[in-house]
């Protein structure tokens, strides 16, 4: 079965799953949160098998004994739409920050928004960055994880950009861990690509920041320095001829 195949039947079947799974979430906004999560769990399984059985796609973790004991911020690298999903399955029940339109999209969009996910306004500036604080404490509190992308947006391999603080702001303000995670999703599920290739993506935990007594920056440079450093060594063929540049 060629890739493309294999991708057109993904979509189709993830179509299936997720319309019925993301109206049950909302649905559920009735009873108790633990139970819009319970929902989102069987979905998530069905979206895992459906990578590995239909697109050939499956993952390993490196590092799961770096995972706290406590609710704690996820500094992650962002390449795919697979993270998304992905990261959900290897940490304890989570949230994410994301763009506060995407609330609207149906089904999917109603199910992020009844499990309380951080919607932010990205041109609030300054603002957004309280929202993130704001809410995030509420979650952490809650006992739920956060998970941030601090680039801000989906970066190609090799590629990187600025690490903006608010996940750190969030981990510093509230008072806990900040854990770095590098991985390599984007290259078998390229950003806004149609065909995903079959393959084996690696996540790599990081051991947890310490934020206390430290900066938003200085935690920021921490798990930045971290991802990249590790970015290098699960995709070293993305950064050899940069690098060989750099050297001459």
């Amino acid at each position: 079965m060629t890739a493309f195949i294999r991708s057109t039947v993904f979509l189709l079947l993830a179509t299936l799953i997720t319309a019925p799974a993301g109206l049950l979430v909302t649905l559920a906004v009735v009873l108790p949160m633990s139970w819009r999560f319970r929902i989102i769990a069987v979905w998530r399984a069905g979206f895992m098998a459906l990578c590995k059985y239909v697109l050939g796609l499956d993952y390993r973790v490196i590092g799961r004994e770096n995972i706290p004991t406590v609710p704690s911020v996820v500094l992650a690298k962002h390449q795919s739409a697979w993270e998304t999903i992905g990261l959900q399955a290897i940490f304890p029940p989570l949230v994410f920050v994301l763009k506060k339109s995407l609330l609207l999209i149906p089904f999917l969009g109603w199910a992020f928004a009844a499990i309380k996910m951080i919607s932010i306004d990205r041109s609030a500036g300054k603002n957004a960055l309280r929202q993130v604080v704001k809410q995030g404490r509420d979650r952490l509190r809650a006992g739920y994880w956060v998970i941030v992308f601090p680039e801000g947006t989906r970066m190609a391999p090799g590629e990187t950009r600025r690490f903006k603080s608010g996940g750190s702001q969030l981990a510093v303000s509230a008072a806990v861990p900040a854990v770095p995670v590098a991985h390599n999703a984007g290259e078998f599920w390229a950003r806004n690509a149609f065909v995903k290739k079959p393959g084996l993506i690696t996540v790599s935990i990081g051991p947890a920041i310490d934020t206390a007594g430290k900066s938003a920056e200085e935690v920021t440079l921490l798990a930045e320095q971290w991802i990249e450093g590790e970015m290098r060594r699960l995709s070293p063929h993305r950064y050899a001829a940069a690098e060989n540049v750099v050297a001459t």
